[in-house]
């Protein structure tokens, strides 16, 4: 297969293909003027107002407009390396990979054998990966369990595939689903000018139908494999994963001692959360950025939470309490958004305690914390950086005056076409552009600044656009060969690509025409944030 070329050549050469476009495209303009949007201020294209002006083609510019996009989106920049940087701490303390693996002893110690308790084992896993990447993108760290869940499947009698999709395929299916991921919603609903996570209530809807189509369908497969082993299409490639479970288990859980550290970020955790709890008594949440709000004491009520739910924790062990301040800031960060609206900066704080409070629970230095955070902002680096290369695209066009006669053009090809085509054929073109180009953060970048100003100019919700952006972003890696975390994937499962590519083409399919079918009741009915 001929090599794809690298995110960031692509983008640049559509950088130079943007300025050629300035040279050849007709240069006009729109109107705009300021609405207010749930209480913030959004600048709008003002339809009808397409007119003709002096064309400004763009050459030296090329290169200046990198700068222009690094500084254009310095917030979504930081936010992403500060985020990754706060889960490298957190992950180096293996503290997820400890939780899952109880979980699962926990559920084959309470079952007996038949195959309804193995379905019970492969549903609950599912949800909890889906979950895991609804939540904080999970996706990369999915190659660690992917050698743990494959011959679990082969014990209970079923193949390699139900293997990968207990932690592979249910992670990303939530993180298409999902509902809090800052890699995906919060970097599109940032550029294109939306409250971040707003809209979450129908986000947990279409989290729940596709994670329980997800799951159906799984079941349905391992159902069949477990009846006729030799149907699976790995069949005779599973020799080596049977042969491996003949030999005997890989290893036993890891335990950990108990320690001081601990219980000290317990009580600094604890007097944080205590003095905003004094300051804050109660909380008004605004649901959606609709009028409908709700008074309640969170914030006392989230300290008292953790006072238990901690100290117990750190009984047990310190993992269990680094997962628990994973919990907490969750539930921080729902309270904050919904009821203090926050923003990047905040949320970008939020991890950033979580990180530090995570390394100190595991007893690390501030010099240990600082390499794993340093770690984390190089791991993400390119995912950061190629928002700001992204954004000089715009830049290009905004200033060869040409981004609103793309605009215009778009819209009148689509004129007539309605509101379902024209959400079909950004959808379409998400999805399609997710298989040479997976990075999330990079088509985020690129699309949404010009797909948010469409859906003003269609009368379609920006958070539809969102939600299009999110479904097109989210099946497909599953299925492009461009996606190293699925090559990495198969290359531990021992799964050619051909065999999965025969496998999953139906089922991703599928879920492309239900994430479509989700996003149609956001043109016809008014749901909370859209």
């Amino acid at each position: 297969m001929k090599k794809i070329p690298h995110t960031f050549t692509i983008v640049f050469a559509l950088i130079v293909l943007a300025a050629v476009l300035t040279w050849v495209v007709p240069a006009g303009e729109f109107v705009r003027h300021t609405v207010d949007a749930g209480g913030a201020a959004r600048e709008v294209v003002q339809n009808g107002s397409y007119h003709r002006v002096d064309a400004a083609p763009q050459t030296w510019q090329v290169f200046s407009s990198l700068f222009n996009g690094f500084c254009d989106k310095a917030d979504i920049i930081v936010f992403i390396l500060i985020v990754g940087g706060a889960f490298w701490i957190l992950n180096n303390s293996h503290a997820i990979d400890r939780g899952v693996m109880a979980f699962l002893r926990r559920l084959r110690r309470r079952s007996g054998a038949g195959e309804g308790t193995d379905r019970v084992v492969i549903a609950s896993v599912m949800v909890l990966f889906s979950l895991f990447g609804a939540v904080f993108g999970m996706s990369e760290e999915t190659l660690a369990f992917v050698v743990v869940f494959i011959p679990l499947a082969i014990q209970m009698g079923y193949d390699s595939i139900v293997g990968v999709c207990m932690c592979y395929v249910a992670a990303h299916v939530g993180f298409a689903g999902a509902m809090l991921n800052p890699f995906t919603i919060g970097i599109a609903q940032g550029i294109a000018d939306l409250p971040l996570f707003s809209g979450l209530e129908y986000r947990v809807l279409c989290w729940l139908v596709l994670t329980a189509i997800g799951i159906g369908f799984v079941l349905w497969y391992a159902h069949r494999v477990k009846v006729a082993p030799e149907r699976s299409p790995v069949y005779r490639l599973d020799d080596y994963w049977r042969q491996r479970v003949a030999d005997g288990p890989a290893d036993a859980e890891a335990t950990q001692p108990r320690r001081y550290a601990p219980w000290l970020t317990y009580g600094l955790l604890l007097a944080a959360m205590g003095a905003a709890a004094l300051l804050h008594p109660t909380t008004t949440l605004a649901l959606g950025g609709t009028s409908v709000s709700l008074t309640l004491p969170l914030l006392p009520a989230l300290a008292l939470l953790f006072a238990v739910s901690g100290a117990l924790a750190i009984r047990r062990s310190a993992w269990l309490f680094i997962l628990d301040i994973l919990l907490f800031t969750i539930a921080y960060l729902i309270t904050g958004v919904l009821g203090y609206g926050w923003y990047v900066m905040e949320i970008s704080a939020l991890f950033l305690a979580m990180g530090i409070a995570s390394g100190m629970a595991d007893s690390q230095g501030a010099d240990s914390i600082a390499k794993l955070f340093l770690a984390g902002c190089k791991d993400i680096m390119s995912a950061a950086l190629v928002v700001g290369l992204a954004s000089g695209i715009i830049f290009i066009l905004k200033d060869g005056r040409v981004i609103d006669s793309i605009l215009y053009g778009l819209t009148r090809s689509l004129a007539g076409a309605g509101d379902v085509a024209s959400l079909g054929a950004m959808y379409l073109f998400q999805t399609a552009l997710n298989l040479v180009m997976p990075s999330g953060s990079a088509k985020a970048a690129l699309t949404m600044p010009i797909m948010a100003q469409f859906a003003d100019l269609i009368d379609v919700s920006r958070q539809t656009t969102v939600l299009a952006f999110q479904f097109g972003d989210g099946f497909t890696n599953m299925l492009t060969p461009t996606s190293g975390v699925l090559i990495g994937v198969l290359g531990i499962a021992r799964i050619p690509y051909a065999t999965w590519l025969r496998w999953a083409w139906k089922f991703i399919v599928g879920l492309v025409v239900v994430g479509f079918l989700l996003m149609l009741p956001t043109l016809w009915i008014d749901l909370p944030g859209f």
